[in-house]
């Protein structure tokens, strides 16, 4: 498999990756939104550096992981993929996180070449079995965390990369316009059913629990 990446693809993922960071930090931090309409006073600064690293490494590392997995899974097939980061969505991620609230579609991976509905259903699932794997590893420091083993930075990671990678897979299985659930099912009913189902119910727990 020859997995390469091109300068400017290692820009747009760059990009995509410290602006969604940047996304989060404003929606989380809704002092510095106050700061950046002029009106100053009670902000951390180191607060609000934790909070920028814990989105790069939760709702950051998801969304690139997400992404590399569609790229992977593309490669092995014989395509031709490349992430392209779509700027006019990013700007709006980050507007939108200022007046307080964020819908993030950074941009995708694009493949081209001869394809099967059974290959082109398993590239689009690769992206959201990521998100499951990821929060199975951010479960091993939440369950740390609960008892009382870890906390700090460490459970904010651990609680913000749980949910977050549940909200993608859950969301991104959705089986509706450029989503990867409409191609999963497209290919398969069966495995839609098998992948989807859990992955729409935890992302809606971990919208509203965690």
């Amino acid at each position: 498999m020859n997995l390469t990446f091109s300068a400017d693809e290692i820009r747009d993922l760059f990009i995509a990756w410290l602006a969604l960071g940047f996304a989060f930090t404003l929606l989380l931090e809704p002092r510095l939104r106050t700061i950046l309409f002029g009106q100053f006073g009670g902000l951390s600064l180191g607060g609000v550096v934790q909070t920028l690293v814990v989105s790069l490494l939760t709702v950051g590392v998801g969304f690139l992981l997400h992404e590399l997995a569609h790229k992977v899974v593309a490669v092995r097939f014989g395509q031709l993929a490349a992430f392209r980061a779509d700027y006019r969505m990013l700007g709006f991620a980050i507007v939108g996180a200022l007046v307080g609230f964020l819908f993030a579609a950074p941009g995708a991976v694009v493949h081209r070449g001869r394809i099967t509905l059974k290959e082109n259903g398993l590239i689009a699932l690769a992206g959201p079995v990521t998100n499951i794997l990821l929060a199975v590893v951010f479960l091993v420091p939440f369950a740390a965390g609960l008892l009382g083993i870890v906390g700090g930075i460490v459970w904010e990671i651990a609680v913000r990369g749980l949910q977050i990678n549940l909200l993608l897979a859950g969301f991104n299985m959705l089986p509706f316009g450029p989503l990867d659930g409409r191609k999963v099912r497209e290919w398969s009913n069966v495995v839609y059913a098998v992948v989807a189902v859990p992955s729409i119910l935890l992302g809606v727990a971990a919208l509203f629990v965690l």
